[in-house]
């Protein structure tokens, strides 16, 4: 578990709120972020079940619940929304997700969705009302067919959800990619097979093209910053990935 303040002005953070431990899921450890702004906040993809307590504490250092504006998920996975009934008991805020999903999200037991917004798939900016926007960013089939990004324009950092998410073997722990080729085993075959195809990556490219990145934070391992940033952009532009790879795989055996 760890807590690191990504951006950090007079009014206005982003923060990395917890990196699960490998066993806390049964899975690749998630990060769970907290972007504040002048004493109120949102939270970006806030976990499974498991990792909820931890979460919630590394919040308290910052805030107390009531100041928690909105909650937006990235997309469905349950490393994501399966912690979701617990925060909506504790913050009333509305929660923005993929339109496609609004259907799929009361398979977790969440009964009551009055609160849940679907953001549609060109994308939206959500406003608060303490002068404070965020851009939501169309990523579909990257690898969820109904993916949404982040952007914050103040600290000039895009919540990516599983793009440029690494899986790190237990001993290897850094927070930030400086070295981005050292990196790429880390990433390479996780991109291959989750991401869809190359055409979607490059509509995503597309669509970003004009936000000023200083920092990618994906939802999976370390985060990217400095010339990192525009190496990544550079080797996902090139990648071969999900339906470009598929072969028939033959008869089946009998």
């Amino acid at each position: 578990m760890r807590n690191v303040i990504l951006f950090e002005s007079e009014n206005h953070s982003f923060i990395l709120l917890n990196e699960s431990e490998p066993g806390e899921e049964d899975g690749i450890p998630s990060n769970q972020y907290l972007i504040m702004h002048r004493g109120e906040g949102v939270l970006l993809d806030p976990g499974g079940f498991g990792v909820m307590p931890r979460v919630l504490a590394e919040m308290l250092r910052y805030i107390e619940p009531p100041q928690i504006k909105g909650i937006f998920l990235s997309h469905q996975d349950p490393d994501i929304v399966g912690g979701l009934s617990t925060w909506l008991e504790l913050c009333q805020c509305p929660v923005f997700v993929s339109s496609i999903w609004l259907r799929f999200l009361p398979h977790y037991g969440l009964k009551d969705m009055a609160r849940f917004i679907g953001v549609p798939n060109e994308g939206m900016v959500w406003n608060d009302e303490n002068d404070f926007s965020l851009k939501i960013v169309p990523a579909h089939f990257l690898h969820s067919e109904g993916q949404i990004n982040v952007y914050d324009p103040i600290s000039k950092i895009l919540f990516t959800g599983d793009i440029g998410a690494a899986m790190m073997a237990d001993d290897e722990d850094y927070i930030f990619v400086d070295d981005f080729a050292a990196h790429i085993p880390h990433i390479e075959s996780f991109h291959r097979r989750y991401m869809c195809s190359n055409k979607a990556i490059l509509c995503w490219l597309e669509t970003i093209k004009d936000l000023d990145i200083q920092i990618l934070a994906p939802q999976h391992g370390p985060i990217y910053r400095g010339k990192a940033v525009q190496e990544f952009f550079a080797w996902f532009k090139e990648l071969q990935c999900g339906v470009d790879l598929m072969q028939p795989f033959g008869h089946f055996p009998k």
